[in-house]
């Protein structure tokens, strides 16, 4: 089964190594086949990634486009392991995204990590306004 791809004009899309630019109208791609898929607006850039869980998606994300996912592997459990001593109360949240990184499914392991940046961003938004 096909993989949908509903694209915005000018949307931008990670296919594997190569990065498809959509044209001025809206498009739809069908894609089969075994590849890294990455939305733009899902992509980080390692210069945005600029707090502990941001590092932690952007290493994943790494994870998810390298042909060899283990060499990320070291750099973001020390990553992970300076999250839970700043905020252990976020330590749950790697239980889960750790088994998917264990079982090789980056790209379900990153939509976690997305909602621990938020959690990471409402936490850094309290300690600022108390």
């Amino acid at each position: 089964m096909a993989l949908v791809i509903d694209l915005k004009p000018g949307e931008k899309i990670l296919i594997g190594s190569a990065v498809v630019t959509n044209d001025s109208h809206r498009s739809r791609l069908h894609i089969s086949g075994e590849a890294a898929i990455l939305r733009e607006k899902d992509v980080m850039k390692e210069e945005n990634a600029d707090t502990p869980c941001k590092k932690a998606y952007f290493l994943i994300q790494c994870m998810y486009l390298a042909r060899n996912p283990t060499e990320y592997i070291d750099k973001y459990f020390a990553v992970v392991k300076e999250i839970q001593h700043a905020a252990p109360k976020l330590s749950f949240m790697f239980l889960d995204i750790n088994e998917k990184i264990i079982e090789g499914m980056y790209y379900k392991a990153m939509k976690q990590a997305k909602e621990l940046i938020q959690l990471e961003k409402d936490l850094i938004d309290h300690v600022t306004a108390g």
